[in-house]
């Protein structure tokens, strides 16, 4: 006769094994490295159009190849930035999000960093 009622606490129905374990899930990895900015325009607190217009007076200040970073936050800047680097032919490198130094890893972001290369 087979018992079809729930197991008693610390039995298995097969084997009788150890209970199964607690898997954790990796930490999520880091945002990719990439090369040093030779620039870093800080345009956190500024809006719309004011980064752009940022980047678009001072990439000339860094050799050919070079990369700039561009700190903002507002949110138009995300999709703004990768526009201009079209329009503009220039390299659109990456964007990384920027956290407050000592704020959780759930709190909102900061602003971000946009890398661009300098193409010509």
């Amino acid at each position: 006769m087979r018992f079809r009622g729930r197991a008693k606490a610390g039995s298995h129905r097969r084997g009788g094994g150890a209970p199964p374990q607690t898997v954790q899930a990796p930490a999520p990895a880091p945002e990719p490295a990439g090369p040093a900015p030779a620039l870093v325009i800080d345009a956190l607190g500024r809006k719309c159009p004011i980064p752009i217009i940022l980047l678009a007076e001072r990439i000339r200040e860094i050799p050919v190849g070079e990369v700039v970073a561009v700190l903002a936050d507002d949110v138009a800047a995300r999709t703004d930035v990768p526009a201009w680097c079209r329009m503009k032919s220039q390299d659109f490198v990456r964007e990384e999000t920027l956290h407050h130094a000592q704020a959780p890893a759930d709190a909102p972001p900061k602003g971000w960093a946009f890398h661009i290369r300098r193409m010509y």
